[in-house]
């Protein structure tokens, strides 16, 4: 079975002259909702680094090397003893900076949902598979909002 979001970006990939641009802006979006729960700056500056690629304003080589650097990062962080949700909400942020970086837009997705509801306190994270709903449906209008301003001569605002 077929999780609707890799679903959903399959389809939006496929009808996209820019299938590559919309993964790197649809994991970008996603995190950027956890931003505030990463706690090391390091971590922060990579994903300023895939912010400002979007923009034009870094080139690959500077995103491949945010890329590793999260992806490091990421693996070090210590997390939380507890079940408390705090210190899993930021090692889940972290992860979804260094999936979005390696362009792997679902992961990305995917760790930044479980960084909100860990964030929320964990127990949905742990106990509550519908506490991911208002995320996940969030993701799916986001992803299909992305596509069909990548399609616009507009472009993405």
């Amino acid at each position: 079975m077929t999780d609707p979001l890799s679903s959903a970006l399959k389809a939006c990939e496929s009808r996209s002259a820019q299938p590559e641009a919309l993964r790197f802006a649809f994991a970008c979006e996603c995190v950027e909702r956890v931003r505030h729960l990463l706690e090391d700056e390091a971590v922060v500056r990579c994903l300023d680094t895939l912010v400002d690629y979007l923009a034009g304003q870094a080139d690959r080589h500077a995103l491949d090397r945010a890329a590793l650097e999260a992806a490091a990062l990421a693996s070090q962080h210590q997390g939380s003893r507890s079940l408390d949700g705090v210190g899993h909400a930021a090692v889940s942020a972290s992860y979804a900076v260094a999936n979005a970086l390696a362009g792997r837009a679902v992961q990305a997705a995917d760790y930044a949902a479980y960084a909100l509801v860990y964030g929320d306190g964990g127990y949905g994270a742990v106990c509550d598979p519908e506490s991911f709903g208002p995320e996940k449906s969030w993701q799916l209008s986001r992803l299909e909002h992305l596509a069909n301003a990548l399609e616009d001569p507009g472009g993405m605002r």
